[in-house]
């Protein structure tokens, strides 16, 4: 046979099934691990580090069975939202690309923008909060070196704000990556260096253990006397509502879905990916909490490595110090590309013919590489969004009270409350069907816990303004 053009030949063009996936968008190549990988990243913040002080505040008895308790909780509503990623059929339906969608096509009406709100806010506070948390880490490494050249003499007092400019400039870099599937070896990275500093602080937390010869802590936690009255309920919210935020990650779960290949069907593989980042995560938790909870007992601080627990020795500090703050770097991006990627589509959809907003020109970084896809407006607002969060965080150092806050207003709907209601409705449960009445049970408590963490925040916020300083960040 001649063959008269090479529309002709067997090998071009590519069958377009192997170039898109069912929606038309490029073929998507993520696993379960690259999806676990995300997970961590997000979920294993730098918080872990203030689980020991979580745990003094209930005790021997309320720690650990509020971790576990509460990993079911982010496990079980976890695998109601991954059965929203597809609209009916859960391998043909129409694809839910972020968490609004999935409201949109099961809920509906003004639950929508109330979701949108909610989550968005909720993203923008984390950012702020990874930007605080990068510095505080960054001021240990500075203190320790302080201390040694001192001799442990020294007030050593630092400023924060360098350190949180520092962190946004290198932001500023990272969200110029286009969007979450091209994220996957930053989330890797994040993922290893949070097991990193978590078995650095666990080890620590042992030999402390040994040290001291006993095992610290009360069946109740910190006692009346160490404390007021007032002081104990107010912390015990406080470190219920720690505990219930430190497994959210449902804001970013359908996004992270997006970006899974198939066959075998995202649901399959999502929740596979959940139940292996909730376990290794719930694992670490209960390591890390009880282990800092067991080498300091009432007096544990709220952050092991950053905040005085230990002392020595320097250099492995100064190690768990720094890859806490290549975490952050992960994760920070990990939490904020659904906000980028709902800011572009909605700038794409209202100004389409804008070569401004749409236009992308390809420029070679590295010989032998994809070449680097620069959209100007993409450019321009990420770094203001990046700018935005850095100056916030110089201006109220506080604000992780502030992010508690938001966690507690966020946690129930996001995390209970609309995966719930999006079951229900997908799946047409019976009203009042013994399954029914014990999705609500589960909602209905889940929002008594965000309700009490909110009001341990505010009291949290009062008392911090009354020591109020801008852009005072020593530490």
């Amino acid at each position: 046979m001649v063959v008269k053009n090479v529309q002709d030949l067997d090998v071009l063009p590519r069958n377009s099934s192997d170039l898109f996936d069912d929606d038309g968008r490029p073929k998507r190549t993520g696993t379960v691990w690259t999806a676990s990988a995300h997970i961590i990243t997000a979920v294993i913040g730098s918080g872990v580090l203030s689980l020991a002080w979580a745990v003094a505040q209930i005790g021997w008895v309320g720690g650990p069975i509020t971790m576990l308790l509460f990993s079911f909780v982010t496990y079980y509503t976890a695998t109601l939202l991954c059965s929203c990623y597809r609209s009916g059929d859960s391998v043909t339906g129409k694809r839910n690309y972020t968490y609004m969608d999935a409201i949109h096509a099961n809920l509906g009406g003004f639950k929508v923008k109330i979701c949108g709100v909610v989550q968005y806010l909720n993203l923008f506070g984390t950012a702020i909060g990874y930007t605080i948390a990068s510095a505080i880490s960054l001021i240990a490494i500075q203190r320790t070196s302080c201390q040694q050249s001192s001799g442990g003499k020294g007030s050593c007092h630092v400023n924060g704000n360098p350190y949180m400019i520092a962190f946004g400039l290198v932001q500023i870099v990272f969200s110029q990556i286009p969007d979450f599937d091209q994220l996957w070896w930053l989330s890797i990275v994040a993922a290893v260096m949070s097991f990193g500093y978590s078995t650095i602080g666990l080890g620590l937390g042992v030999s402390k253990v040994v040290e001291n010869k006993e095992i610290k802590g009360t069946l109740t936690g910190v006692s009346i006397g160490l404390v007021t009255p007032a002081q104990k309920v107010w912390r015990t919210f406080q470190s219920l509502g720690n505990i219930a935020f430190a497994y959210s990650y449902s804001m970013i779960l359908i996004e992270i879905q997006d970006t899974v290949k198939s066959p075998p069907a995202e649901v399959d593989t999502m929740k596979k990916a959940t139940l292996i980042s909730v376990a290794v995560t719930t694992l670490f938790y209960m390591f890390c909490g009880c282990i800092g909870y067991a080498a300091f007992g009432d007096s544990a601080p709220g952050n092991l490595l950053a905040a005085g627990g230990f002392m020595n020795p320097f250099w492995l500090l100064d190690i768990a110090n720094l890859a806490i703050v290549i975490h952050l770097v992960g994760a920070y991006q990990v939490y904020c590309q659904p906000l980028f990627a709902f800011v572009e589509k909605e700038a794409t959809k209202r100004y389409p013919e804008s070569e401004f907003i749409t236009k992308e020109t390809d420029i070679q970084l590295f010989p032998g590489f994809k070449p680097f896809k620069l959209n100007l407006f993409r450019l321009v607002w990420r770094t203001i969004f990046v700018i935005t969060t850095t100056l916030i965080s110089m201006l109220m150092p506080f604000f992780n009270d502030v992010l508690g806050l938001l966690g507690a207003i966020g946690f129930w709907p996001l995390t209970v409350y609309f995966p719930v209601e999006m079951y229900i409705s997908q799946k047409n449960v019976p009203s009042w069907s013994t399954k029914w009445v014990c999705l609500q049970v589960l909602s209905l408590a889940c929002l008594v816990v965000s309700i009490a963490a909110a009001a341990g925040s505010v009291v949290g916020i009062v008392t911090d303004l009354k020591t109020y300083k801008p852009f005072h960040t020593e530490f």
